[in-house]
């Protein structure tokens, strides 16, 4: 039937609103998730971003990383094209086809009413008909009774013909109504037919059009959608492959000569290998003597003239630290004795004598200084816990050069920038001159002063840079050749080595943390493998008294006599050791038992 129809057909565009609805729903999840990876895409890049002022920022020089700062960046574009199809996907998917929902839903409606109200008024037209057809078959059944019983009454001899007429009479009243019933009928019937054809014919086809097309525009809008759906993604797959050119420009650049250039640029100390070690006789009954030139430096005040004519200055490889190898070969390597039962160890049998140290070959020691890891925490021959020195001699001559050159255009760039403002301020005492409501001249004046003397010191500290700046070049050797030096290390570059070895590793040859604030310098050992040649030797803190004698006979270690008077040039570290000098040539370390130490309170 008709009403079936209807109800198929409104079964069906509610299934296409509701497949119109899901699609809107997964674009708006697809949007969502476009914003998820490039929210997590942009963290991404951001985690591994190099920390400003920080180490990592430093390393963003090579070409390497540099390339991988540049992936980073287009990283973040490329989440921004992800952004920006979520946002079209909203604006021209989600947005549009929610309002056309909206609208499609209120078109729907509008025509189901319609069909509903045409098929209510045929509905009315058919009950009509039916009325007037049962009102026409009573008066036609009513006539043909009155016309029977007439003509009864007729026929019948008893009747009066009062009563006949009467019959007579109600007869053609009853066929009168009957032929007015069927007129009415008649008319009824023409009418429903007119109207039934029309409803079949014209409005309910109508209905079923607007249905259809309504119908066909959603499945076109659909379609359109999807498109778009595409669309957008493929606007920005010529800006995601700008990115990822960019990228592949980025990986291209790495240029791995330059980054090995810029490794050596920044390491290189400037040293000069060392000269060839010295042989040794030891069939000679006489002192050992080391040479000079070799690993272990003597710890002499550099007076001493040097042996086997001159030889090149004894610099050690720049990646080997001097307090290692100086410790290794001049430190005992045992816990100190302790000391005497009785007031002299010759009173005692067998008294304990110093720790006797089994010797091992040179080549011992330097293979394990070689594998030994850097435990370098201090320079305190240079400066006791703080920096490097001002002029930075602490450092290998290239790495003192390129702080000096740092240092002269950092002190620059503040004179650039004090005279800057210098000129704003005369302009501005200019203008308050020729317009004094404006402001006091003599109010910048102070200023001005100020400025003034500090570029003054400011290029003050310029000179004194560049006199260090200018010595050390005038040193550093010519490139493509190595510059040869005659001569030995001399007292003070020797004494400068043992301190700051000392200072952290103790005689028994293991490391000791000093209880003190020293910040641990984590640096390459090639920052203080530099000339000590004005390096003073250590001063003294005190005096102490031997109460017993002590023979020194492991390297590093000094031998006193019971009652002898020396000075203190190194308290106590907690290992048992202390370090006394008896005069410019002779110094070493103690048992701290076997002496009473007398320190001097005004001593730095």
């Amino acid at each position: 039937s008709l009403q079936d129809q209807f109800d198929n057909l409104e079964k069906h565009t509610q299934w296409g609103i509701d497949v119109l609805e899901k699609y809107i729903k997964f674009v708006k999840e697809r949007t969502e998730i476009e914003l998820s990876y490039a929210k997590q895409l942009r963290n991404l890049s951001k985690k591994y971003q190099p920390k400003k002022n920080s180490k990592e920022e430093e390393e963003y020089r090579y070409t390497s990383t540099r390339a991988f700062l540049a992936t980073l960046n287009e990283m973040n574009d490329y989440a921004g094209q992800h952004e920006v199809i979520s946002e079209n996907m909203t604006s021209l998917i989600t947005g549009e086809l929610t309002r056309y929902v909206q609208e499609l839903k209120q078109e729907r409606k509008s025509h189901f009413h319609d069909g509903r109200k045409a098929q209510q008024h045929i509905e009315t037209c058919w009950k009509q008909l039916e009325a007037s057809k049962r009102r026409f078959e009573r008066d036609c059944k009513e006539a043909d009774r009155a016309q029977q019983y007439f003509e009864k009454m007729d026929a019948d001899i008893n009747v009066t013909k009062a009563d006949v007429e009467k019959a007579r009479q109600q007869a053609q009243l009853r066929h009168q109504m009957a032929e007015d019933s069927k007129a009415e009928y008649s008319s009824t019937l023409q009418k429903f037919n007119s109207e039934q054809h029309e409803h079949y014919y014209t409005h309910i086809p109508n209905i079923f059009q607007k249905i259809q097309e309504m119908e066909e525009r959603r499945i076109v809008r659909i379609g359109e959608s999807m498109k778009t759906f595409a669309e957008v993604d493929r606007q920005v797959i010529p800006i995601i492959g700008k990115c990822l050119d960019e990228i592949t420009k980025a990986a291209e650049s790495v240029d791995h000569k330059n980054d090995s250039q810029m490794v050596i640029e920044a390491f290189k100390s400037g040293f000069e290998p060392p000269g060839d070690i010295d042989f040794e006789d030891f069939t000679q009954p006489m002192k050992r003597t080391v040479s000079e030139s070799s690993l272990s430096n003597s710890r002499g005040d550099g007076k001493s003239e040097p042996k086997f004519g001159s030889k090149s200055k004894g610099k050690l490889w720049p990646f080997i630290k001097k307090n290692k190898l100086m410790s290794l070969l001049t430190s005992p390597h045992q816990p100190p004795p302790p000391p005497p039962a009785s007031a002299s160890p010759s009173a005692v049998p067998n008294g304990p004598q110093s720790p006797k140290q089994q010797k091992e070959p040179l080549s011992h020691r330097f293979n394990e200084f070689m594998t030994s890891k850097p435990k370098i925490h201090c320079f305190r021959s240079l400066k006791r816990g703080g920096a490097g020195p001002e002029d930075f001699s602490n450092l290998p001559p290239e790495q003192r050069r390129k702080k000096l050159q740092q240092k002269v255009d950092e002190l620059n760039r503040d004179i650039q920038k004090e005279m800057d403002s210098r000129d704003a301020l005369t302009k501005m005492k200019d203008v308050y001159i020729k317009n004094p409501q404006m402001g006091d001249a003599a109010s910048v004046d102070h200023r001005l002063a100020e400025l003034g003397q500090n570029i003054e010191k400011l290029r003050l500290e310029v000179q004194k840079f560049e006199g260090w700046l200018a010595e050390v070049e005038g040193r550093l050797p010519a490139r493509g050749e190595q510059r040869r030096q005659s001569g030995l290390y001399e007292a003070q570059n020797a004494a400068g080595v043992n301190s700051c070895a000392q200072d952290r590793e103790s005689p028994d040859g293991s490391y000791t943390e000093e209880q003190s604030q020293e910040t641990e310098m984590k640096v390459p050992a090639t920052d203080f493998d530099d000339e000590f040649d004005d390096e003073e030797p250590l001063p003294t803190i005190g005096t102490c008294k031997a109460l017993y004698t002590f023979e020194g006979q492991n390297e590093g270690t000094i031998s006193v006599a019971e009652g002898e008077m020396l000075y203190v040039i190194e308290e106590d570290k907690g290992d048992g050791w202390t370090r006394i000098r008896r005069n410019e040539d002779e110094e070493g370390y103690v048992p701290t038992s076997y002496v009473e130490v007398y320190l001097d309170k005004n001593a730095k």
